[in-house]
């Protein structure tokens, strides 16, 4: 597999709510190229879009929306029975809040969170509706979707500009999709290992998978979570690696073109 030169490395981000603070975004910022900011739905409120984007655009960082399921008690991890329409405009509706607080009014990218990324993973009629609602509002917004899944397909299908996504903090099936959080050894804490899986992840395009197996998983785009505790440790140490090890950490605009 052809090596890769370079990669993105974003965080979910701004999921605070209220006079509840969530996350180390203000030090995590620093160390990522793109940041996937909550829209309400799954946390988030106004203030706080308007806050991480400020923070975003100060450190350089592109800007993505990170719409989910209407699910605040549940932070947008249960799975829920939309329709695709109803999915199509749930995205659309957060999608549009949250380019209103960016300067240029303009986003670089969406990235669907928790469960509603989980189905779109599988299901190729909400797979559709999302990468269809995000194309009618821009056409040129990076569409950020799990490597080789379905949703994938779909995006590709669509022919709108598709950014692969693999995860530095989280385990993968066989198949490739994430090991879900109820299962032991969801996520990645130790940072070695983390950063081990990182770099393998962009120089190889490689991945070890639950079953202890390596699969293929190239990616241009690795995720942190800006919530896993050593988050921000994770982010700088797996930055550097790359730095170190000639591979150059770039946004998603200056990778696809």
């Amino acid at each position: 597999m052809t090596q890769t030169v370079a990669i993105d490395l974003n965080a979910d981000i701004g999921e605070s709510y209220a006079s509840y603070k969530m996350g180390m975004d203000e030090d995590i910022v620093k160390h990522i190229t793109s940041a996937n900011i909550a829209c309400g739905f799954h946390a988030g409120d106004p203030d706080w879009m308007a806050r991480t984007v400020a923070l975003a655009e100060e450190h350089g960082v592109s800007v993505g929306a990170h719409p989910a399921y209407p699910d605040l008690a549940g932070f947008g991890r249960r799975d829920m029975a939309l329709s695709p329409d109803e999915v199509a405009h749930a995205v659309t509706y957060q999608v549009g809040a949250l380019t209103a607080f960016t300067n240029g009014k303009k986003l670089e990218h969406v990235k669907p969170h928790g469960a509603l990324y989980n189905r779109a993973v599988g299901d190729a009629d909400i797979a559709a509706a999302v990468v269809r609602a995000i194309r009618k509002i821009d056409d040129e917004l990076i569409h950020v979707v799990l490597a080789n899944s379905v949703w994938e397909d779909v995006a590709r299908n669509e022919n709108v500009r598709v950014a692969r996504e693999c995860y530095a903090d989280r385990a993968v099936t066989p198949q490739g999709s994430l090991v879900p959080r109820s299962q032991a050894g969801s996520v990645i804490h130790e940072i070695g290992e983390v950063v081990s899986r990182s770099l393998r992840l962009a120089a190889e395009g490689k991945v070890t998978a639950s079953d202890g197996n390596d699969i293929d998983f190239a990616a241009d785009t690795i995720c942190l979570h800006g919530d896993t505790p050593g988050a921000v440790e994770m982010a700088a140490s797996v930055r550097a690696t790359f730095e170190s090890n000639g591979i150059d950490v770039k946004p998603l605009t200056s990778i696809l073109g």
